[in-house]
């Protein structure tokens, strides 16, 4: 029988409570999160619309929850260098970032293995659904007027651009144009560098449709060079009520969109999990980020962790056929 001794009692005793503390420490952890400075990475450059977002976003988290949410731009790729940052990141909550539309369509290119199933979906925040953009001096006053136009002449005969081949705005094409029963090479890509260089090209005669958000094309649209004759989206965007949706002016049932959300790596424990999508619903309804997406006409989209989840699942397999059907799916 072992002599139970004050040296052998009082070790016996430290590995007991070390123990016990590894046990309760992440409990603990979890309770008082966030105890340090949050880091939220944008996998898209300072100054865009996605920085912006994420930026009112985490200043309202840190004012809510008492600590430091960091901005870090992780550019390049396409998306897949931020994209990838988040979710390889630590699962312990310091770490989180903001995901767009793209991860449910880099995939498909064949550009990085990531989905939306490799993160822990947290808040959908926002969608911006694409408008159909015309000339101000355009022939066509409806969207109906353009369809009919396009439908009943020769394949090629518009054009069309808004964002880089194979990007959100060209795939919102494509899936219009299947949606009126048309092939999707039936008005061709122009791709361009960004909205704002396709509405200049638009304005100057250069192309027939601008297929981009409203909110992007807004300059064109107050200087009077443009016109915007409906949105593929269920609703109109309160900022531009005047621009009717596909289904209100051709019966169309068809709806997508830029979107951006709040996600973290997969296996996030589930009460820092819970506690953010709660604090993120108080960032949606606050008046600071209200206020902010108003004065921007961005659109205000809330899923909290499950509905996110469904959408970004229903937006992966949309993407994917608008994809296949341009010949731009390599996986």
């Amino acid at each position: 029988m072992t002599k139970l001794t004050r040296r052998t009692f009082s070790a016996a005793a430290a590995a007991t409570a070390a123990a016990a503390g590894l046990r309760l420490r992440p409990s603990f952890a979890q309770a008082n999160y966030p105890s340090r400075p949050v880091q939220v990475i944008v996998p898209w450059g300072a100054g865009g619309g996605t920085d912006a977002t994420a930026r009112i976003v985490a200043a309202v988290l840190e004012k809510e929850l008492a600590q430091p949410f960091n901005v870090v731009n992780r550019t390049g790729g396409s998306g897949v260098v931020g994209h990838s940052a988040i979710a390889t990141a630590a699962p312990d909550g310091y770490t989180i970032g903001m995901i767009t539309v793209e991860i449910s369509m880099m995939h498909w290119q064949g550009l990085t293995e990531l989905k939306p199933t490799s993160y822990t979906p947290l808040a959908l925040m926002n969608e911006d659904p694409p408008g159909i953009q015309v000339k101000s001096d355009s022939p066509y006053k409806t969207v109906r007027d353009l369809s009919d136009a396009i439908k009943s002449g020769p394949p090629g005969k518009f054009k069309a651009s808004g964002t880089g081949q194979g990007g959100i705005w060209h795939l919102a094409l494509v899936g219009w144009l299947q949606a009126m029963g048309l092939k999707a090479e039936h008005v061709p890509w122009v791709p361009s560098n960004g909205a704002a260089p396709a509405m200049q090209d638009l304005a100057a005669g250069g192309i027939d449709i601008v297929t981009c958000s409203v909110p992007e094309a807004r300059a064109m649209l107050d200087a009077g060079r443009a016109r915007s004759l409906a949105i593929m989206a269920p609703q109109r965007n309160p900022a531009f009520p005047d621009v009717p949706t596909l289904k209100e002016s051709m019966g169309i049932d068809y709806s997508t969109g830029a979107w951006r959300g709040i996600a973290a790596p997969k296996g996030l424990p589930q009460p820092i999990a819970e506690k953010l999508t709660a604090t993120l619903r108080k960032v949606y309804e606050s008046k600071e980020f209200k206020d902010f997406m108003s004065a921007r006409g961005f659109g205000m989209v809330w899923g909290n962790a499950a509905e996110f989840e469904k959408f970004m699942d229903a937006g992966n397999k949309k993407m994917g056929e608008a994809m296949k059907a341009a010949g731009l799916a390599k996986a």
